[in-house]
């Protein structure tokens, strides 16, 4: 894991970054320290349902490039976090019907990076994510992007499969990645749709695929399990593609 323009060290500076509204995803504040400072500080997290975790002095120090993080190191977002209903606004404001891919799990910077990019150019109005046991908008994650971080926004939620109900009642409905589903080339994937991808070698979260309407499985002929989440976000947002340009034709 790296640390770099994004790690916010010391407590004045961590204090001043939440007053500023920067979007904090996750501090790092050392175990038992509770003092003044340390305690406006985990206030304004929890403020923000900023992920707090309590540490060592020695894993502080291993994350710390300035060597004085006063026992507070914040990590903050790269860019700023859309709202769910900004995504449903872009795809009403383009006159289509809305197109999501939600990530369950993605820890892999890379992955996001090049999730977000596929988004882009296959027409997707957004990308949401996890708050808890995924990344973040981090640097890695915008270079990996292409760019394209500037212009597929990206929600962070709570809850993904909650997210999901309240997005049903919308009219969306949802197709999970999973092995054990039908063939993709045998589902209709057209309409208002949210593709779910799961994290890598984890799959889709139990209650999430549980919410999906159905599962699409990618057709595979080598000897190896699996395709990189990445990839296959790419496979099955281009199946998505082809049939909303019309050429939906169950096999």
């Amino acid at each position: 894991m790296r640390y770099e323009e994004l790690t916010i060290e010391g407590r004045n500076a961590v204090l001043e970054a939440f007053r500023s509204g920067k979007t904090i995803d996750k501090l790092y504040i050392l175990e038992g320290c509770r003092d003044g400072p340390v305690s406006a500080i985990i206030r304004e997290g929890k403020k923000q349902d900023t992920i707090i975790n309590y540490v060592a002095k020695e894993r502080l120090d291993q994350m710390s490039s300035s060597g004085k993080h006063q026992g507070v190191i914040a990590c903050a977002a790269a860019y700023e976090y859309a709202l769910v209903d900004e995504l449903l606004e872009a795809a009403a404001k383009k006159g289509e019907p809305p197109f999501l891919i939600l990530l369950d799990g993605i820890e892999d910077p890379h992955n996001l990076g090049a999730i977000i990019r596929t988004a882009n150019l296959a027409g997707a109005h957004g990308v949401i994510i996890p708050k808890r046991r995924a990344v973040g908008l981090t640097a890695a994650v915008a270079k990996t992007s292409a760019g394209a971080i500037n212009y597929t926004p990206v929600a962070k939620v709570t809850n993904l499969a909650d997210t999901m109900e309240e997005l049903k009642k919308k009219g969306l409905w949802f197709v999970c990645a999973d092995m054990e589903g039908e063939k993709m080339y045998r589902l209709n994937l057209t309409g208002p749709i949210g593709l779910v991808i799961g994290g890598e070698g984890k799959g889709v979260g139990r209650r999430v695929k549980e919410t999906c309407d159905m599962a699409a499985a990618i057709p595979m002929k080598g000897e190896i399990e699996s395709l990189n989440a990445s990839v296959a976000a790419g496979v099955l947002a281009y199946e998505i593609v082809r049939q909303r340009l019309g050429e939906f034709d169950a096999l």
